[in-house]
């Protein structure tokens, strides 16, 4: 089977050097309180698998182990008691407490450790937002570099990197933050069909494909701040074996998660008003041919989460009830996208067309091509079921394991994604309009409908006059 696609199972999904699930071992069974099963670590115990993520002299956990773990122990532990358990355990095997340091042994060690910590703080920043896993870090550090100055200059690059990340994503998170704010005073303003002073999306850029991009714009540069820990955290429950508390007390760090979901709606009504505001059935027929237009073009780049969020807009029923201003449409092109995002079968279509953009983009040449942005709800649903379908832990107690690789494959795939440079210019102007423009509640929406073709039955008839 000559030039058949390799499965995308997850070979090459995470890292540079490909996230690949297999976790060898030389042998079945038991090994150090890990449970092998066909080569593949299935369950162990809380603390053996702390031990497995320790580096010694001679060894360091596999890359896919690292970002499972890391990402799943928070189930568990919290990130700042998981590090302080890592450096104890550090401290005893590595005899660091010893008045005499053993320096040729430090330095066989030291760039392991050093490792370990630089792969957490690039995977999971958010972690070192505490100053706790910071005193970790540099008590770390203090312990092994007597043995190598370069040591001191390896840990000021971690923590200049890691600064720096933390500054970008909430300079971000503030942006966003300011936007939503600022948009939300407007939201509620018109229940009823605004002055005409208000721009419309075609006077701002009547160009699809100039749309589509600064739409993909948006969606890599919200997609950037989301921690892959916000997946795991979103659905963080109590521990049974830790009857007191959950992990993160009552807080939930999963802002940028949620932020990306209110944005997915803020487009969906930003197309149902644009369409439902022109007065006249030809101007709204004209930009829902636009809009379709976007949408294919969505399509093409990769980007299926704006593609769905204005297949959304289009299908709410203050707009699918426009029948005149529907005849007016050429649908051909509408229907084929409708089927493209049909949620039959479990949205077989959609999935077929992502693991083409995925296998698209593992093979790219450019960054154009290398764009995947998935219909982030029903990853976010995926991932729920996943979670909800096998428990955390066996009836052992071990954690289990297998669970957490599946997790990591889907999550690795999504971090591969999100770190696509956004290859379009940007376009300030559309983009300012994309999140500030003025848009309708769902009364808003339904009035404006009525307002340009007027209530068909007496259902239609009753609520107009509740509207007014």
């Amino acid at each position: 089977q000559e030039g058949m696609p390799q499965t995308l199972s997850s070979t090459s999904m995470f890292t540079p050097c490909g996230f690949s699930p297999h976790l060898h071992t030389s042998k079945e069974g038991e090994q150090g309180g890990l449970i092998f099963q066909d080569g593949n670590l299935t369950s162990a115990s809380l603390d053996a698998l702390i031990q497995h993520l320790i580096p010694t002299t001679d060894y360091y956990p596999e890359k896919a182990y690292i970002f499972t773990f890391l990402l799943s122990s928070r189930l568990f532990i919290e990130p700042h008691e998981l590090l302080s358990r890592v450096c104890h355990k550090c401290i005893e095997q590595q005899r660091l407490d010893d008045p005499v340091l053993d320096k040729a042994r430090i330095r066989k060690f030291g760039p392991k450790i050093l490792q370990l910590l630089t792969e957490w703080t690039e995977t999971f920043p958010y972690d070192f937002q505490e100053e706790r896993m910071i005193g970790h870090l540099k008590d770390m550090i203090h312990r092994i570099a007597p043995c190598d100055e370069a040591y001191w200059k390896k840990m000021n690059q971690l923590l200049q990197t890691l600064n720096q990340k933390l500054a970008t994503l909430s300079h971000g998170q503030e942006g966003i933050v300011k936007i939503s704010s600022a948009v939300s005073d407007k939201l509620v303003a018109f229940k009823t069909k605004p002055p005409s002073i208000q721009r419309e999306i075609l006077s701002v850029c009547s160009d699809p494909y100039t749309l589509a991009q600064q739409l993909t714009h948006v969606e890599l540069e919200r997609l950037s701040h989301i921690g892959p820990e916000e997946f795991v955290q979103a659905f963080v429950h109590k521990d049974p074996l830790d009857g007191t508390k959950t992990c993160f007390g009552e807080q939930k760090k999963t802002s940028n998660l949620e932020a990306y979901v209110k944005w997915f709606n803020r487009l969906c009504y930003l197309v149902a008003t644009e369409i439902c505001m022109p007065a006249k059935k030809k101007q709204r027929a004209q930009v829902i041919e636009f809009f379709i237009d976007v949408a294919r073009e969505c399509f093409n780049i990769g980007n299926f989460n704006s593609l769905m969020a204005i297949i959304s807009g289009m299908n709410m029923s203050p707009v699918s009830r426009l029948k005149k201003t529907w005849s007016k449409v050429k649908t051909a092109k509408f229907f084929i996208l409708e089927h493209q995002m049909d949620p039959t079968g479990n949205f077989y279509n959609y999935r077929t067309a992502l693991r083409g953009a995925a296998h698209r983009s593992l093979t790219a040449h450019s960054n154009r091509e290398k764009i995947v942005i998935p219909f982030f709800s029903l990853l976010i649903k995926d991932i729920y079921f996943l979670n909800e379908g096998c428990a955390n832990r066996l009836p052992n107690g071990h954690v289990n394991f297998e669970k957490f690789l599946e997790l990591a494959k889907q999550v690795g795939e999504f971090i591969t994604w999100k770190q696509v440079e956004c290859p379009f210019e940007q376009d300030p102007n559309i983009i300012h309009y994309l999140h500030t423009a003025p848009i309708f509640t769902e009364d808003g929406l339904y009035l404006a409908s009525y307002e340009s073709e007027s209530p068909e039955n007496q259902t239609e008839k009753d609520r107009w006059k509740s509207l007014r």
